[in-house]
């Protein structure tokens, strides 16, 4: 064994790796032989592209080299190319039934439209996808469509309304841009890395685009996550491994980058054992104003900011256009790249600022075939030098550093002239860039490496995406069923029917899954996850404003989805209507309009091969969403389509999930819990018939134009969509958040059946509509009455909350306490700075990993302060003593400083806040905070700040380094995860600038997120805190008393402890994002939502 010597600090020399490769006789191969090398290598190409491209490199008489081989056959893969979409669909045959005869008629309304708006394409699952968009554009109903030569995103332009904080109100043009993203592949074969990079890959598109991302929602598919490790198929990891690993991930990046992700669901369906389904769907916007689209021109620069290149990922879009088999799981670990979420935040900053984005020619976002695809897809002609790309490690060769998907990564276009002042940009937000090459007039994509042309393919070769696929389709009946009454139970008595309903895998609850994913983060959360005094109402939409600075906003962008499984196998056809006008229906119910919303769809299906009654079920989902399209005149914009769910003999039940997206004023918008006894409950039903299943869209129109009209006039208070629990899961659903039940009298009712797009509303007086059926009141009583008959909605709870307990649990099982030791307390002090300033100035530090600053740097500048973000840069030694002395010349010039949340440096090393911490025990910002609080500055950290404070011993002892192995700590969750849902925190003290205006026992209603925020220490140092009156804050119950519950005080803390103060009261710590409030947002959360603390803060200085 070769030992290391550690007396010499040097690098470890790694050799480069073999030399790229020529495949020397390559145009001489037989037809066995291509096949045999096709197979050999593990392409994803079929046989007849691998002979298209021998006859390409014949024709210009040479042979091709590794890398361009991996190049094509990741260029051409159905994920880049989306070649399963694009393939020719040259006859269609139906069967001789009224269905046949129907789906014909609508393939031919198809055909004629398709002469109108896209004669020259040729007939494809594609071309069906986006027909419906050039019609209605061409019809003048599309006119807010964003058209350019990027395409990032699904765009839209949208007015905002704004108001200054002076009050001044304006209308802004911003851009809205929403994407859809699967990670189906990567998340079946590592389930946390697969769907962490999904989330960030979705984020990378409209980032790309130039837009603040600022909103997620996640839709998944999963088998049974309850059965048994040996119930798992060979071959395949077991289900609750894949599920709980995929939440993990995604929450993590999410929670990391500060993305809020109001609206989490997984779908349930035997079908996803063959292939997890991980979804997952972003909003971003962008004042228009910011967003320059220009063509590239011979000289310009091309630029990769962010992350290095490594080998994870090389292979990742061939293989998920792969079906899987027994030997996935062990041959595919490569493919699942690792994804870094502080690297992306940085990218997310400098795209905010409108100078650098400005400067931007043409983006595009490093996703599958990495620098191949992603430079390779911004110019007709570019050259590429390898040897430049920033490498995580020596050892790469020229393919891998070609195809690698290493992620956070952006490619860049910047004229030749601008490129020194758009990287300093880069370097101001502590990111890499790097100049690797130039567009050129020369249509060929060239990537150089060691000196020599590794790629070189011409322009027009790669364009034709290889030979283009031709089909035939073969379309069936499908099975004379009622689908929608299979929905309904046997058992005997109506509360035992109620309780089998409401423990489905797809009607209980998901809360344990749900509050794992940051819901707040942005200030901008206008419906909380879960509604009503006990936060037990799921909503169906999430809700965000669009994300302004230094301004207020009305305006608010939703985004829901819809789909339904059984439906969908059942018949394709019939499941993709339904999931269009199921995605609009939940719009509507939450005061979303929905001829505003524009769509987007993600498909994903079976493996089809040659079969031509496989290639029938995405046909028939196109047929279906184009006719939902055409009769609410909506257009989906955009979409994913991941067309390899197959293991084996097993497939993925066949998936068309709408995605609606839409601008809204906030004061339109409604929840869904129960708001007040006596309230009248109507059924606005969309009736079935039950000869083709399908519904008049006509009367539908009228149902939303009827909910919409009364919600805006203030009658309808809450609504919910009917889903596959029926009426009777609504009632429940919507019983649960403020504990009020129904008595029901309507003895016509049908409490079990699905009823898609029909809508539960509750009204503040009675209301007529045909479609409108009376069912009874809303209850004061938490109990339901089905004409006379009882349900115990308290059993109806427990049991829809404990079915997902044993994969997600919701709670600790934990005796419960309360707390009634106080704070010694002094009397009141009067609290004024020995300083006088108008206008505060605020130091808001922004370390790696930080992302609430911006959140922070409105509501200071909000209250009259002056507030500067301070970035914290690492990248070498010079970046950070460069940072450290710019912190100190801000402090000098400033009286608040700020430590916003987070997850600094990823919560490395060691837990959360010790990156920050350490960087505060630097010599120099150590003495300049002691002149800083010596001159009567405040401190302020929250959520990461606040475990800053406590890692460096600003708090409990008001002064940095003074932390012992008895020191008080912030540390792990008690339920060993993330949190995030609103908590009571009740004031114990107002002997602090930052409390001054509160009254003691005053309580609060604030949103928390973190993993580590549960305040720990010794009974000793406990007491002597309490002794000193220096615990701030406590989470309560209802009867705000101090409690251990964790539905009170969620992360378990020592005696409740929410925030704690320095002796002298002017550093103020706490785990709750107060900052976080703004007006109308959490609508669905009663109480006194707005702690301002910022305010007293200022007020110190005044």
């Amino acid at each position: 064994m070769r030992e290391k010597d550690l007396s010499v600090l040097k690098k470890e020399e790694i050799l480069f790796n073999s030399e790229v490769i020529t495949y020397d006789n390559f145009t001489s191969l037989n037809d066995t032989e291509i096949e045999k090398m096709r197979a050999d290598l593990g392409l994803s190409m079929s046989f007849e592209d691998l002979k298209f491209v021998q006859d390409h490199y014949k024709e210009i008489g040479r042979n091709p080299t590794e890398t361009e081989i991996k190049v094509l056959d990741t260029y051409w893969s159905d994920h880049c190319r989306h070649t399963t979409f694009e393939t020719k669909i040259n006859k269609v045959t139906f069967p001789n039934s009224e269905f046949g005869k129907q789906m014909e008629k609508e393939f031919n309304d198809y055909l004629k439209l398709k002469e109108d708006v896209s004669k020259k394409r040729a007939v494809s699952l594609m071309d069906m996808a986006t027909i419906v968009a050039k019609y209605l554009k061409k019809e003048g109903k599309l006119d807010n469509l964003e058209v350019s030569e990027e395409n990032n995103a699904c765009s839209v332009y949208v007015d905002v309304e704004v108001e200054d904080f002076e009050g001044k109100k304006a209308i802004e043009k911003w851009l809205l841009m929403f994407k859809n993203e699967t990670h189906n592949h990567p998340t079946e074969i590592e389930p946390f890395g697969g769907a962490s990079t999904c989330l960030g890959g979705a984020i990378r598109d409209p980032l790309s685009g130039r837009a603040y991302v600022y909103q997620a929602i996640r839709v998944t598919g999963s088998g049974n996550p309850l059965e048994t490790v040996e119930e798992t198929l060979k071959g395949k990891l077991p289900q609750k491994k894949i599920t709980t690993g995929a939440a993990s991930g995604y929450a993590s990046y999410g929670n990391q980058i500060g993305i809020a992700t109001s609206l989490v669901s997984e779908i349930y369906h035997d079908g996803y054992k063959a292939k997890r389904m991980e979804v997952g769907a972003v909003v971003a916007a962008a004042p228009v104003e910011n967003v320059v689209r220009k063509s590239p021109v011979p000289t310009d620069s091309i630029i990769i900011i962010g992350g290095k290149t490594g080998r994870d990922g090389c292979g990742g879009a061939t293989g998920s256009s792969k079906e899987h088999n027994d030997k996935s799981l062990l041959l595919c670990g490569a493919e699942v790249q690792k994804g870094n979420a502080p690297e992306e935040r940085k990218i997310q900053r400098l795209f905010r600022n409108a100078e650098a984005t400005k400067l931007i020619k043409k983006c595009n976002d490093f996703g599958a075939g990495g620098v191949s695809v992603a430079i390779g897809e911004l110019a007709d002609g570019v050259e590429v030098n390898l040897d430049l790309v920033p490498v995580k490690y020596d050892g790469l060769n020229g393919t891998e550093l070609a195809i690698s998907e290493s992620q956070e990564r952006m490619a860049v276009i910047v004229s030749k002239e601008d490129t020194e002042k758009f990287l300093k940009f880069v370097d101001e937000e502590n990111l890499l860039g790097t100049v690797v090459g130039y567009v050129t007039d020369k249509n060929r994509l060239t990537l150089n490496w060691k000196g020599k042309a590794i790629v070189d393919i011409s322009r027009d070769f790669l364009n034709t995406n290889g030979v283009q696929q031709n089909i035939d389709i073969e379309v069936r009946d499908y099975k004379n069923e009622n689908v929608f009454e299979k929905f309904k139970t046997s058992d005997s008595s109506l509360e035992k029917k109620w309780l089998h309903n409401i423990k489905k895998l797809n009607v209980a609850s998901q809360k344990g899954l749900v509050e794992m994913f940051d819901s707040s983060v942005g200030a901008g959360t206008i419906l909380a996850p879960f509604g009503g005094k006990y936060q037990m109402s799921p909503t169906d939409v999430s809700i965000m404003k669009f994300p302004v600075l230094d301004k207020n906003t009305n305006t608010a962008s939703a985004i829901t989805w819809g789909f339904n499984p059984y439906i969908s196998e059942w018949s394709t056809y019939h499941g993709a209507i339904y999931a269009v006008v199921e995605s609009l229906a939940k719009l509507v119910a939450a005061g979303v309009d929905y001829k505003t919303a524009r769509l987007s769809f993600q498909e994903y299906f079976e493996k089809l091969g040659k079969d031509a009654y496989k290639w029938s079920k995405p046909f028939l989902a196109l047929l279906g969403a184009m006719k939902a399209q055409k009769d609410f005149d909506v257009a989906a914009i955009g979409g994913k389509d991941s067309m390899s769910g197959t293991f084996n003999d097993i497939s993925v039940p066949p998936t068309l999930i709408s995605f609606a997206v839409s601008p809204v004023n906030v004061h339109d918008v409604i929840s869904t819990e129960f708001k007040k006894a006596k309230n009248k409950l109507y059924l606005v039903e969309n009736k079935i018939d039950e000869k083709d299943f399908l519904f008049n869209s006509e009367e539908l129109k009228e149902n939303f134009e009827f909910v919409l009209k009364n919600i805006k006039a203030k009658k309808i208070v809450s609504a919910m969509v009917i889903k596959m629990g029926g009426l009777a899961e609504a009632l429940s659903k919507m019983s649960f958040g403020n504990r009020l039940g129904f008595e029901i009298n309507n003895k016509d009712v049908d409490l079990f059946s699905l009823k898609p797009s029909s809508i539960l509303i509750e009204t503040t007086e009675e209301l007529s509509h045909k479609n409108a059926i009376y069912l009874g009141e809303v209850s004061d009583k938490f109990e339901g009455k089905i004409n006379g008959e009882n349900i115990n909605l308290e059993n109806v709870e427990s049991v829809w909350l404990n079915k997902l307990k044993p994969i997600f649990p919701y709670k600790l099982e934990e005796e419960i306490e309360t707390y009634d030791i106080k704070n010694k307390i002094s009397e009141k002090k009067i609290y004024k700075s020995s300083i006088t300033i108008a206008k505060p100035r605020v130091v808001i530090a922004a370390f790696p990993g930080t992302n609430s600053e911006y959140d922070m740097y409105n509501r200071f500048n909000e209250n009259g302060a002056e507030a500067k973000i301070t970035l914290l840069r690492n990248l070498t030694q010079n970046h950070l003593a460069e940072s450290v002395d710019q912190m100190c010349k801000d402090l000098r010039n400033s009286q608040i400083f700020v430590l916003p949340g987070g997850f600094s440096a990823g919560d490395e090393p060691d837990g959360s806040g010790k990156f920050m911490a350490a960087v505060l025990q630097n010599p120099k910002l150590m003495d300049e905070i002691k002149a800083f609080l010596g001159r009567d500055g405040l401190i302020l950290g929250v959520c990461n700040g606040f475990q800053a404070l406590v890692k460096s011993g600003l708090l409990p002892y008001g002064e940095i380094g003074n932390v012992h192995e008895n020191s008080p700590t912030l540390t792990f969750n008690k339920i060993g995860r993330h949190i995030s849902q609103i908590v009571k925190t009740k004031i114990v003290t107002n002997n602090s600038p930052w409390l001054s205006s509160f009254e003691i026992g005053e309580t609060f209603d604030i949103p928390v997120s973190h993993g580590e925020g549960r305040f720990y220490a010794s009974d000793e140092v406990l007491k002597q805190l309490f002794e000193n009156g220096q615990i701030a804050t406590q989470y309560v119950d209802f009867n705000l008393d101090a409690t251990n519950e964790f539905r009170f005080n969620p992360n378990g803390s020592s005696f409740a402890i929410e925030g704690i103060i320095s002796p002298d009261g002017k550093i103020f710590g706490k785990m709750g994002h107060s900052e976080r409030y703004s007006k109308d947002t959490f609508k669905n959360i009663d109480g006194n939502k707005n702690q301002n603390l910022i305010l007293n803060g200022i007020k110190y200085f005044k």
